[in-house]
């Protein structure tokens, strides 16, 4: 389905079935929808909702960074026509405060000019009407597995300790071999903050393809990392059944 002008829009969103029965699960993406366009803002809100992931809306620069503030978001959608301000200096403004959530801006011009504009202005991805519902929701959803900041440098937990940045694993003082592979996993994992990351979208991030081959070299490397990375005792590698993995440290 393809959205285009305001009535086209409104009217698609409405009718829009966005979850289809059976689909493989995708962690919620928490988002922080910014409009000035009440009827726009709260249908896109909706829509998202309908596709799994959890969304707030706001109207205002003031409501947005309010928005920011109140708890966790994983990703902004930003209207450029912000009433009588502008989404691109609401962009600059956030980038120049150091908040790094990653930002999907949307306007009526498509233009290469106007989408350079915006991603110079900050915003890490750019969505031109008319587009298809299917297109928005895989690009918030990707934008929300980025996150923020991709990995945390070092993570410890117990024993164990993840140097990213060096790409240097130890349990205690001993330094554990890992993989450039198996490095891929972790870091896709980590970034995910404990939240289950879905088999499909471990795949697409580390091997760039979600095949037969790339499932059964997944399962390896985690039973690998496991073993690797067991003798701290606090690092688990946890299988949710069905869905995908999750990296939750331990005290």
């Amino acid at each position: 389905m393809v959205v285009g002008g305001a009535a086209p829009f409104r009217s698609a969103l409405r009718g829009a079935a966005l979850v289809a029965a059976g689909t493989e699960y995708h962690p919620p993406v928490r988002v922080l929808v910014v409009d000035d366009d009440g009827e726009t803002r709260d249908l896109v809100a909706a829509a998202l909702l309908r596709a799994g992931h959890v969304p707030r809306v706001a109207a205002t620069r003031t409501q947005a960074i309010d928005g920011l503030h109140a708890g966790p978001i994983d990703v902004v959608v930003l209207d450029v026509m912000l009433g009588e301000e502008s989404g691109l200096e609401l962009c600059r403004y956030l980038r120049a405060t150091g908040v790094a959530t990653p930002v999907l801006m949307l306007s009526a011009r498509g233009t290469v000019q106007a989408k350079v504009e915006g991603l110079e202005a900050g915003a890490d991805d750019y969505l031109a009407k008319p587009f298809a519902l299917r297109e928005l929701n895989a690009r918030v959803s990707a934008l929300g597995r980025r996150g923020p900041g991709l990995k945390p440098h070092v993570l410890r937990s117990g024993r164990v300790r993840l140097h990213f940045e060096h790409r240097r694993a130890y349990v205690d003082d001993r330094e554990i071999p890992i993989t450039a592979r198996e490095w891929a996993v972790l870091g896709v994992l980590a970034a995910a903050q404990g939240r289950v990351v879905s088999f499909s979208d471990l795949l697409e991030s580390a091997w760039g393809e979600d095949s037969e081959n790339a499932r059964a070299s997944l399962e390896v490397i985690v039973s690998r990392l496991r073993r690797k990375l067991s003798a701290g005792g606090h690092l688990l590698l946890r299988t949710a059944r069905g869905l995908g993995y999750a990296l939750e440290p331990r005290p």
